[in-house]
């Protein structure tokens, strides 16, 4: 009966992520962020909607703000991909981090994708490659890294942007390998037993805070699409003490506890690096 109730609550919270209405990254950067000068291209091949990215404004400190955006109508979905990008996002974020890199400034990234985009096109022109060295890039800056889940973290596509210093999640946002439906496709040769996968997957916000994946949690009520502007005010607050805690660390000190964070996933010891 308790698996029974856990496997409905996190299948809740899939649903809540996916809500028409929720919040999305320009939404969140609009109102988190001021003077936000949105770059474009990967100076390689072309632009891609799905990852926006530029120059911001928070609390007055110059900083670099990356996220990914779905879309609401049917013509902001296809203009946007649907949030999935293709290697030319991880490229033209790979170039936006580049610049931060260079004038130090610390850097918000901002998840919300079903993953990467799967297309041939996409595999033609190195999406495993723009994603790799992605992880690798961000595993190496010196600045300051801060990521929040702010719907869903799917695969690799949410790790491009998603190796960071400190990781935040919205309560109703899930963060995964692979999406629900994939899994039970995978385990039950059937989409229909999503909601079993989805527990299985410990997906939810409290669950990935227990075994290490993320340090805070941000209460979103009901979900974010009912009390934007409280949500905001939260996450403001907790990335404003978050980058105030990591300007203080000396830079070695910085990459080498994100280092140690990245070791730790899988041990049999949160607290302990494999």
């Amino acid at each position: 009966m308790k698996n029974k109730s856990s496997q409905k609550k996190a299948w809740k919270t899939v649903q809540i992520a996916r809500h028409p209405e929720r919040p999305q990254f320009l939404d969140y950067a609009n109102a988190l962020f001021e003077d936000f000068d949105i770059l474009h291209g990967d100076r390689l091949y072309g632009d891609d909607d799905a990852m926006v990215g530029g120059l911001a404004r928070f609390e007055g400190q110059p900083v670099m703000v990356v996220g990914q955006h779905r879309g609401r109508s049917t013509r902001e979905r296809l203009k946007y991909n649907f949030g999935m990008c293709n290697p030319e996002g991880y490229r033209k974020s790979q170039r936006l981090l580049d610049l931060a890199e260079r004038f130090n400034l610390p850097v918000f990234t901002f998840i919300d994708t079903m993953g990467a985009y799967p297309g041939v096109g996409a595999e033609e022109r190195g999406q495993a490659e723009a994603i790799a060295t992605s992880l690798a890039q961000l595993s190496g800056l010196k600045v300051p890294v801060i990521s929040t889940v702010i719907g869903e973290g799917g695969s690799g596509g949410a790790l491009g942007i998603g190796v960071a210093d400190r990781v935040i999640m919205l309560s109703h946002s899930i963060y995964s390998v692979i999406s629900p439906e994939g899994c039970a496709s995978i385990l039950w040769k059937t989409a229909d037993k999503a909601e079993q996968a989805s527990e299985a997957l410990a997906l939810t916000a409290d669950k990935l805070k227990k075994m290490g994946i993320v340090e805070y949690v941000i209460d979103e009520g009901e979900g974010a699409h009912l009390n934007t502007e409280r949500v905001v005010e939260q996450l403001r607050d907790v990335l404003n003490t978050t980058l105030a805690e990591l300007k203080l660390m000396d830079v070695n000190e910085r990459c080498e506890a994100r280092y140690q964070r990245l070791m730790k996933f899988g041990s049999d010891n949160p607290g302990l690096a494999s």
